[in-house]
């Protein structure tokens, strides 16, 4: 295999050192800022701690104020996403599988429609979605955020076009000759064998979950249903009148990113397996 030009890779090497430094800057900068207190926050460099830092004060003073509405809000974000996106994954699987395997009049404009859904942005739906739980009695309730989580049309597409490659016809052919029934093949072999796939499904939905701001914006107005996101936003909006929220805001912020860092670590071998295998197999 012939090596590319030295300036290429130089080239190449650039670019993803600034692509690195442009992610990591911010959170080196939230890092530093949590162990300040309001004062130095703004009083010294930005990027560089105090004369006195007290980080684990200052983050038990978070999870602390007013009666730990903190960690009520942390635990809602980590209830949202993690059964939004295992629900999102199971129902994505389930809907591609059965779009690669079983061919039935309809399905390629099914799938068109799904890849339909790709495309619309989640802040058009925002507003209809609130009308129609309004109606029904969900607004301002964990099903609010919840329910429209569990959908993830991208989920379909990838589930779809891996199942279509990892899935021999010929071994579902064998299961159904051995008298195996179609929920027992789909629980035993699809889903193990699509097992890459499920997985970065499950990340890009947690994510998505976990960074939503305006779906929980539009639906909740109880504080203790809140997600982080929404829960940090507010404490904002009081920092005037209160500018120890400032702190907290940041310390918050910090401690908000801890779950998706952990993710990412533990599950990037098998999602960057689903996400380049489903890339190339259609």
């Amino acid at each position: 295999m012939t090596r590319p030009p030295v300036r290429h890779r130089i080239i190449t090497a650039s670019l993803l050192t600034v692509a690195a430094l442009y992610f990591l800057v911010p959170v080196y900068w939230l890092a530093v800022s949590a162990t300040k207190n309001s004062a130095d926050l703004f009083g010294t460099f930005g990027f560089w701690f105090s004369a006195h830092p007290h980080p684990v004060e200052y983050l038990t003073a978070v999870l602390t104020y007013d009666h730990g509405i903190y960690a009520r809000w942390f635990a809602n974000s980590l209830f949202y996403a993690g059964t939004g996106a295992v629900c999102a994954t199971l129902l994505s699987a389930a809907a591609g599988y059965a779009l690669a395997k079983f061919p039935f009049r309809g399905r390629e404009a099914v799938f068109n429609v799904v890849l339909a859904g790709v495309l619309i942005p989640g802040t058009a739906l925002a507003l209809p979605l609130y009308f129609l739980f309004s109606a029904m009695g969900l607004a301002n309730t964990y099903g609010a955020v919840l329910l429209p989580s569990m959908v993830s049309p991208f989920g379909v597409y990838l589930c779809r076009i891996y199942a279509a490659a990892a899935v021999p016809d010929s071994l579902l052919e064998a299961a159904r000759i051995d008298g195996a029934g179609e929920a027992r093949i789909f629980g035993g072999l699809g889903l193990r064998l699509m097992t890459p796939a499920l997985v970065t499904v499950f990340l890009f939905q947690f994510v998505h979950i976990w960074n939503n701001y305006f779906l929980p914006l539009v639906m909740l107005s109880d504080s203790d249903l809140y997600p982080v996101q929404l829960g940090l936003t507010s404490w904002t909006g009081y920092a005037d009148r209160q500018p120890v929220l400032y702190q907290y805001t940041v310390g918050g912020a910090l401690l908000s990113v801890v779950p998706l860092m952990v993710l990412m670590t533990v599950l990037q071998r098998y999602w960057r397996t689903g996400l380049t295998e489903g890339s190339v197999k259609a």
